[in-house]
């Protein structure tokens, strides 16, 4: 088998990458599903929502997080990372879909992977390797294609405004994916998804005092399932599979998966949303999926060391794996 090509699937890295396919799928199906529920009900109302019905689904988990190793050290971490996602992350991506389509919104996040590679070279010590950024000009190219291959709606009133307030939320989405890379090396992913519940019910309880922000008289029952499927599938669902699979892969890797979140997002916008789904977009696809698949280089969880342990640095001889 030549050189150039390692199996994205190989050994250890199934798991993983199953899980971060199976949050991209959600992530995906989240945008649809907002911008559903923001029909009906008030963008702040939907975010606290699915924040408390999430915090609610590790309820039955607090008390094993009582022994874990938790230390001082590890607390302003862990409210920056809940601070950049959901609060500021959420507070962006609601106002960001109510300027532009799930579609586009989709799109910006291909920029994400951008920001955390440079982002984990910095502060990670990760190694970008020549593939890993070749596989992310591919499906950033292939992801803004899927953008430029559709055409303007209703419901896109500013999409500038729209798309610009999307890349401040990755931007977000940025210190929360390093953060939580850093955390998970010395606490589980299921602990740090909590986390982020908690704080997101904690920062979205107040909403509920301003004006104009009241649940409907009578909310439709399909309202009421999409806020149910955001709080549980994804944003428990979702982070929880996420921040199992950046605990077991590099950052840089791991966040490349993010690439695929258009293409879900424009095949659920077309049979849901009734968006328009081009032969040029299907194509595009394709190539996000070229994109992804091309970035993950398992040479650089040889030269890191990043593993189950999420250490970093070249392995010593005789070091346990």
């Amino acid at each position: 088998m030549p050189v150039w090509f390692n199996n994205p699937f190989a050994g250890k890295r199934l798991l993983p990458v199953l899980a971060l396919l199976a949050a991209t799928i959600l992530w995906g199906s989240s945008f649809v599903a907002m911008k559903f529920a923001f029909r009906e009900l008030h963008p702040l109302l939907v975010i606290f929502g699915r924040m408390a019905l999430a915090a609610l689904c590790f309820l039955p988990f607090v008390p094993s997080f009582t022994r874990l190793p938790l230390r001082r050290h590890h607390i302003l971490p862990l409210l920056a990372m809940g601070f950049f996602e959901p609060c500021l992350y959420f507070l962006l991506e609601s106002a960001a879909l109510l300027h532009t389509t799930a579609s586009q919104a989709a799109m910006i996040t291909t920029m994400l992977p951008l920001l955390v590679a440079l982002a984990a070279g910095l502060l990670l010590g990760e190694r970008i390797t020549p593939r890993t950024v070749a596989g992310f000009l591919v499906a950033a190219a292939g992801a803004a294609w899927l953008s430029l291959a559709g055409r303007a709606t209703l419901s896109a009133p500013n999409p500038v405004l729209g798309n610009f307030l999307e890349f401040l939320a990755m931007v977000s989405a940025t210190g929360y994916v390093i953060l939580a890379k850093h955390l998970s090396r010395s606490l589980p992913p299921l602990f740090l998804t909590a986390v982020q519940c908690f704080v997101g019910v904690v920062f979205f309880l107040p909403v509920l005092l301003l004006p104009g922000v009241a649940l409907p008289a009578t909310p439709s029952l399909s309202a009421l399932l999409a806020v149910a499927y955001l709080g549980i599938g994804v944003s428990a669902g979702a982070y929880g599979l996420y921040n199992y699979g950046v605990s077991r892969l590099p950052a840089s890797q791991a966040v490349s998966f993010i690439n695929l979140i258009p293409v879900f997002t424009i095949i659920l916008g077309f049979f849901i949303l009734h968006e328009r789904l081009t032969l040029w977009q299907i194509v595009a696809c394709l190539v996000v999926f070229a994109g992804v698949l091309l970035s993950q280089d398992t040479r650089v969880d040889e030269d890191t060391g990043t593993g189950p342990g999420g250490g970093r640095g070249r392995r010593r001889p005789g070091q346990e794996n």
